[in-house]
């Protein structure tokens, strides 16, 4: 890298060039210069959003104000980062922040740093400063993007699209973390979880052993059921049984559709029941259905999804949502394992490559002992899970989940026996579901269990450890919480 000599605050300084992309800002804090920001974050794209971080330079012999996070630095560029006019600047930014976001603690701390004690304007009282670093982490990092920015002056908002439930959403809790206000933590139609909010649904929702690594608890087994289904039939096998004795209205399942690979539908037939059996391993929203089967008038339900699913109707029930409009409803939360979901089109062109299968005539697939296993016209097919890296959908990486720790129920394949399902039952409701279900009982490898749900943890930290280090010290409680081995910043 090209070594390059700037002055700022009369103090020369040699830097390197970060091949052409390093920024004043960058510059400054290697120096120990502190340039005010609240929209920067080092593992995101320079964006400019807040202009806090506004400086002036001297180039050619002309003086102009730039923004510190995205301006490059040259050779023999002079910065000035607190002259009485960017004060001014500065003053002026926080005053109109604070007027519209006035409880916000962060902008009441930066404001006093300038004097401001309380802003000469009015105006909506908001908490959202448009920063953009909840919608950038989640397209930029998270690759989901289930929010964004969205119309333009006084009207800019972030919100999801057209103001809807998300259906995107996995609850991941990256928007969060990074949100410098409560803005995002308040929203009522994305999903932002942290591990506090996860441990206190824990409490209002289950009841049980509480096992570290797998989640509260009243009972895990291997279950094997009269039904052919998935692995040991478990989930088919519940649900048939809930709705033949009437303690079940209906069920969201996911169902083979040749396009996507999967869709989400409530149904409330038997024949619909088994018809959706088997694993999809694609990503489906939960939400439309659920909400379809309310309005409707079922009001006994249950979801059956993977454990991001399982988390955003949590979050929706812990706020109410669902008492609000159905004050009667009743959802039973049947959560599937799930180490990693994958894109249908991905996947099939993978499956194609790799195996010379059409994925649409597929009959069967399963992951067990690290492949992924198809069954075609009555053949099996299968190859390595990493062969299929490329296909695994954006996302997955940041969910640390592997056992739906929020489900009343959880099941999946892992640490039973071949054609036995892992049971585990996390709450009365869960309980409930299984009663009168025939099934035969075996032991569960548990440790089998805990080690890969220690590797998608393992994981999940990793991806999280590079958001977390660009954070301020105010949430270094967050950085503790999910034990990230990384110093803040």
């Amino acid at each position: 890298m090209t070594k390059l000599k700037i002055k700022i605050d009369g103090h020369e300084i040699e830097t390197d060039d970060g091949g052409g992309s390093a920024t004043i800002l960058e510059a400054a804090r290697l120096a120990g210069i502190h340039i005010p920001t609240l929209c920067h974050h080092p593992s995101l794209e320079a964006y400019g959003s807040c202009r806090l971080c506004t400086v002036q330079i001297v180039k050619n012999g002309r003086k102009k104000f730039v923004t510190a996070c995205n301006y490059p630095v040259e050779d023999g560029l002079v910065v000035n980062t607190c002259t009485q006019e960017i004060t001014g600047i500065r003053r002026m930014i926080l005053e109109l922040l604070l007027a519209r976001c006035p409880q916000e603690k962060r902008l009441q701390e930066n404001a006093r740093e300038y004097g401001i004690i309380k802003p000469r304007f009015t105006l909506e009282d908001k908490n959202c400063i448009l920063c953009g670093l909840c919608y950038r982490v989640c397209d930029e990092l998270v690759g989901v993007s289930a929010i964004n920015a969205q119309n333009r002056g006084v009207s800019r908002d972030v919100d999801t699209p057209y103001g809807q439930l998300s259906e995107d959403c996995i609850a991941c809790g990256a928007c969060a973390l990074v949100c410098p206000t409560k803005s995002i933590r308040e929203r009522k139609n994305i999903y932002p979880l942290s591990s506090v909010d996860i441990k206190e649904m824990e409490e209002e929702f289950l009841s049980g052993t509480i096992d570290n690594d797998l989640g509260v608890n009243r009972d895990m087994f291997a279950g094997k059921s009269s039904i052919e289904g998935q692995d040991g039939g478990m989930v088919t096998s519940i649900l048939h049984r809930g709705i033949e004795r009437g303690l079940l209205d209906a069920a969201v399942v996911a169902q083979i559709n040749k396009s996507c690979g999967a869709n989400a539908a409530f149904v409330d037939e038997m024949d619909q029941i088994l018809q959706a059996k088997g694993t999809k391993y694609v990503r489906v929203s939960v939400i439309a259905p659920l909400l379809e089967a309310l309005e409707s008038g079922k009001r006994r339900i249950a979801v059956v999804g993977t454990p991001c699913q399982i988390r955003v109707v949590r979050k929706l029930q812990r706020q109410g949502y669902f008492n609000e409009k159905f004050p009667d409803a009743e959802i039973f939360l049947i959560g599937l394992f799930c180490f990693e979901s994958f894109d249908y089109e991905s996947l099939k062109s993978r499956m194609g490559e790799l195996l010379g299968i059409d994925l649409n005539r597929a009959e069967k697939m399963q992951i067990a002992k690290g492949r992924f296993i198809v069954a075609v016209d009555g053949k099996g097919y299968s190859c390595r899970v990493r062969e299929l890296e490329d296909a695994v959908r954006a996302g997955c990486g940041f969910c640390d989940d592997l056992v739906s720790r929020l489900a009343d129920i959880s099941i999946g394949s892992i640490g039973s026996a071949e054609g036995y399902s892992t049971v585990i039952v996390r709450s009365e409701r869960g309980e409930k579901l299984l009663d009168a279900v025939q099934f035969d009982r075996k032991e569960i490898n548990r440790e089998e269990i805990v080690k890969l749900a220690a590797i998608k943890k393992k994981n999940a930290d990793k991806n999280f450890a590079g958001i977390v280090a660009g954070l301020p010290e105010r949430l270094e409680a967050e950085r503790r919480e999910r034990s990230i081995s990384c110093e803040l910043q």
